[in-house]
């Protein structure tokens, strides 16, 4: 069952037997075997207008996939795009967003992870219980992302893959369970959007993250 507009905290993400390639395509038979979410609200859970984001989850023993379909009316680019290191600050402008944590013994150290429609990133290990560094932007994760734009229908796609290394994950296994939400920021407004509202003016409050489950096929 697709969750519609964060209205259940759980998403499914579907085991794939071999780490393939990124892909966009939202029609392809990688990302069709998926049970995605859906979300059109903001960080307050109040309804956006216009059509909903779509997050697609696969994984594999090696790597965490997701793909991110984001309707825009207007895209807010970053001018001068470089995408061979990360983007500090991605945040002010269009990106899609990945929160995901993995640390048993704390549910405020967690992995942040984000992409622009021009293929540009960032990750970044945060943790809320250490003064100074609550943003450790040294860390690398080693994921890769690729980004697409389609004109003609006002959605631009991002995909990313995550290795399970870098969340601190050795041996992935059907019915692991991680705390994660799904953002969004758009427009020169600055809009914020997220699957499991934060009923904050930051993403980042991890008591109101949602999981993410992983399913067999």
């Amino acid at each position: 069952m697709a969750d519609v507009g964060g209205s259940l905290k759980e998403m499914s993400a579907v085991y794939a037997p071999e780490d393939v390639p990124l892909c966009t395509d939202a029609e392809s038979s990688f990302w069709k075997q998926t049970l995605p979410v859906f979300f059109c609200t903001d960080n307050y859970g109040r309804a956006i207008e216009g059509d909903a984001t779509q997050v697609f989850a696969r994984w594999t023993h090696g790597s965490l996939y997701l793909l991110s379909a984001c309707p825009y009316r207007e895209l807010w680019l970053k001018p001068d795009p470089q995408t061979a290191c990360a983007t500090p600050q991605l945040w002010e402008w269009d990106v899609a967003e990945l929160f995901i944590g993995c640390d048993a013994e704390s549910a405020r150290h967690y992995k942040e992870f984000e992409i622009s429609p021009q293929a540009e990133w960032l990750d970044l290990d945060v943790d809320l219980e250490a003064p100074g560094r609550t943003r450790d932007a040294q860390w690398a994760s080693g994921f890769e992302v690729k980004s697409t734009v389609d004109q003609e229908r006002s959605i631009w796609y991002g995909s990313m893959r995550i290795p399970f290394e870098a969340l601190g994950v050795s041996c992935p296994k059907v019915g692991d369970r991680w705390r994660i939400n799904l953002l969004r920021s758009q427009g020169p407004e600055h809009q914020l959007l997220a699957w499991q509202p934060s009923m904050s003016e930051t993403f980042h409050v991890p008591e109101r993250f949602g999981e993410l489950v992983l399913k067999s096929l």
